[in-house]
């Protein structure tokens, strides 16, 4: 089992920037960012394996968010610059101890925090 425990969530203006953190009780092979938009359904952001070499973007997001990790400290990050209305949402950590399939598929990640909101206003 793991746990996760999302924090930095928040509102703030479109063009702002926010970052968010995701406190694990262990490290695993994979690890991702998820968000629900109001009506719509979850969709990855972002992904990162445990060797932090590589990542994974959402189109939507390339160039404007970075996902990183502190394997000593058990935590996965998001920083979110250039923030549009768009990225309002509830955003959640989530990880896995393998990592086949798609980084986007929601259902390889066995493990989910509790999510965190994030406004994004005009």
């Amino acid at each position: 089992q793991v746990q996760l425990v999302e924090s930095g969530g928040g509102s703030v203006q479109a063009g702002g920037s926010l970052r968010l953190s995701c406190a694990l009780s262990r490290n695993t092979w994979r690890m991702g960012w998820f968000r629900r938009a109001p009506g719509k359904e979850r969709e990855g952001v972002a992904s990162i394996l445990i060797t932090g070499g590589i990542t994974y973007y959402a189109d939507s997001v390339k160039g404007r968010f970075t996902i990183s990790q502190d394997n000593a400290k058990k935590t996965l990050y998001l920083q979110m610059n250039s923030l549009k209305l768009e990225d309002t949402g509830t955003y959640y950590c989530a990880a896995a101890d393998l990592g086949s399939g798609a980084w986007n598929d929601d259902r390889r990640y066995p493990y989910w925090g509790q999510g965190t909101q994030v406004t994004v206003s005009s």
